[in-house]
């Protein structure tokens, strides 16, 4: 009898170890995948770069204060709610295929020469946008 328990256990553990595996991968596609903490609003020095470097980089497409324009979609409506920052940083450094808006057929080319800290000071300009177009919540 013991041996049959000492089966039972060897097999049992990793059936286990899947299993809660499973649920965290479940709980992660389901929360959007991040732990991300939600933005905190930037300083007044980085969102005056932000929109600086946005009015340079981003309004010619995606309008003034991100409202959408000719090339680009508004961001600040609610498709881009729960994008996280690296998720942001990922599109503005490798672009984006067209998905969620197929009036604009190229999707969004990767944007160069932008430092971290400049792309930083962009999503904080945006979310800032975001806070107050949405009325103060944070995306």
């Amino acid at each position: 009898m013991t041996a049959a328990r000492n089966r039972t256990a060897s097999w049992a553990i990793p059936i286990v170890v899947v299993a809660l595996a499973a649920v965290v991968a479940v709980v992660l596609v389901v929360s959007g995948g991040s732990s991300e903490e939600p933005p905190a609003p930037g300083s007044p020095e980085e969102l005056a770069l932000g929109e600086e470097v946005y009015e340079q980089s981003c309004a010619t497409c995606h309008g003034p204060e991100a409202r959408g324009g000719l090339a680009g979609p508004p961001l600040v409506h609610e498709v881009y709610e729960d994008l996280t920052d690296a998720q942001i940083r990922t599109v503005i450094a490798q672009g984006k295929p067209p998905t969620n808006w197929p009036q604009f057929e190229g999707g969004m080319a990767p944007v160069p020469g932008l430092s971290p800290g400049e792309v930083d000071a962009v999503i904080a300009y945006v979310r800032d946008v975001q806070r107050q177009a949405w009325g103060g919540d944070t995306p």
